[in-house]
């Protein structure tokens, strides 16, 4: 849909010049001299404010005669892995005892230089770390299913096994031997139409789904590292590869409800809240008032509000859905427009599913 609201305009015009990831996937910019259509955060030159039009959707843009920038790539979300990073994190994950070096990306015509600057700016640690730690998360998986640390170590490909005890208390904080009392969380990134999360989860279940671009964000990590007393390290499990695929489903518009276990530690009351979030039907909305009198207490909902914005996994626990009690949009660590957007798609599915016959 074309853009016609001037505020509208002019607030997408203004998160245009400043880059803000927020906005992204919120819209997509036409310019009329140049016929090419970008994303809010492209790095090129800004055109003047008479020659931009806004769209909702790419196909949009490319349905009235604009092409893809080739700066940000806008058909690609800008945010997505290149296809390159994608191969070399793949060779990762299909080989998790090899250590891959720059010969072998070499091999199959990747450029480490870009894997490195993709890894950097992405997860703010290098290639070769991220290999440490998805090979140190299998070792660690070996050792819970009672296998010796010697084997353990030269299988994952380690020439000595001081060298290998030093790499695991380094990122475990513990010893091999202290294996069963390892705790850790484990971190993945995935790419949505609103721009990049990061999906963390225990044994137990998702314990954090966030933007990478949440303010927050980090101080999250360190309470949640500190309240399970364990370490984030980068990898994934069944949780999170679940939680990707349920995660897909919803954005195509084809799931309104997720079935996770999820992992969320927290105070009594703040457990409580997360639990009637997840109540909350999509395509439906409610108020922090409406929340407090759910609970049996009126008069929480300041507390209400609190427990609402701790919450750590956005989306599959809800709180876009809570809304002021005169119908405005309230706060969101994700951004306003997101949750309008993310309010905007639960209605039309919600529309969808009453009009089937």
């Amino acid at each position: 849909m074309l853009i016609t609201e001037q505020k509208t305009i002019d607030d997408y015009y203004q998160a245009l010049l400043d880059r803000k990831s927020s906005y992204v996937g919120i819209f997509y910019v036409g310019v009329k001299t140049t016929s090419v259509f970008c994303i809010a955060t492209c790095r090129a030159r800004k055109p003047k404010r008479q020659n931009v039009e806004f769209y909702t959707s790419f196909k949009e843009a490319l349905a009235n005669g604009y092409r893809p920038c080739k700066i940000c790539k806008p058909t690609q979300n800008a945010n997505q892995a290149p296809a390159a990073v994608e191969a070399a994190i793949k060779l990762v994950k299909d080989n998790p005892k090899q250590k891959i070096t720059d010969y072998d990306l070499k091999q199959l015509a990747i450029s480490p230089a870009l894997v490195r600057r993709w890894f950097n700016k992405s997860y703010a640690m290098t290639f070769q770390a991220y290999q440490r730690m998805y090979r140190i998360n299998n070792a660690l998986i070996e050792l819970k299913s009672g296998r010796n640390t010697t084997d353990t170590a030269f299988d994952a490909g380690y020439e000595s096994l001081s060298g290998f005890a030093y790499t695991y208390k380094k990122l475990l904080g513990e010893s091999p031997g202290n294996s069963q009392q390892n705790a850790i969380i484990l971190i993945s990134r995935l790419t949505t139409p609103l721009g990049p999360m990061f999906a963390c989860a225990t044994e137990q279940g998702i314990c954090l789904l966030e933007f990478v671009d949440r303010v927050k964000l980090e101080s999250e990590f360190k309470d949640l590292q500190q309240r399970l007393k364990a370490k984030i390290i980068a990898a994934e499990n069944s949780h999170i590869r679940q939680l990707k695929k349920q995660l897909a489903e919803y954005f195509l518009g084809q799931r309104r409800a997720f079935s996770l276990k999820l992992h969320t530690p927290g105070t009594a009351f703040q457990q409580t809240v997360w639990e009637k979030l997840q109540g909350i039907v999509c395509g439906q909305t409610t108020s922090y008032q409406q929340l407090a009198k759910d609970i049996d207490n009126e008069k929480a909902v300041r507390a209400v509000a609190v427990a609402n914005g701790a919450n750590r996994i956005a989306i599959v626990i809800p709180c876009h859905r809570v809304i002021a009690k005169n119908g405005k949009l309230t706060g969101y660590g994700g951004g306003l427009e997101r949750k309008q957007w993310l309010l905007d798609h639960e209605q039309t599915m919600h529309l969808q599913l009453n009009l089937r016959p």
